[in-house]
């Protein structure tokens, strides 16, 4: 029998464990050498949840902004060469300056 009067019962320890662990991991892992794993888990719970969140929507625009970036395909589906966009790439390769993001 279970008895969890003031505290958590063997069931939600472990849901909460295997939370808390998995928050810790992509703190340290995303953090990029930032945080260390002991240094993460003894953060007060709410700076811990304030880093994570911060974290997830730092993550979350940077990958709107990379999806969102235009691409153009230098050949196209059937396998021909998209000769407007292969003309702006080699001006570009030309000059020295950064060409445009192609697929």
């Amino acid at each position: 029998m279970d008895l969890a009067f003031f505290g958590l019962s063997s069931k939600i320890a472990s849901k909460y464990r295997k939370n808390l662990y998995k928050e810790i991991h992509e703190i340290v892992f995303h953090g990029k050498g930032g945080y260390d794993w002991a240094t993460v888990q003894q953060m007060p719970i709410w700076v811990r949840k304030f880093v994570f969140e911060e974290m997830r929507l730092f993550y979350e625009e940077q990958n709107k902004e990379t999806s969102s970036d235009s691409t153009t395909n230098v050949i196209n589906s059937d396998g021909t060469i998209n000769k407007p966009a292969f003309a702006e790439a080699s001006k570009a390769y030309q000059s020295g300056k950064r060409a445009p993001k192609y697929k």
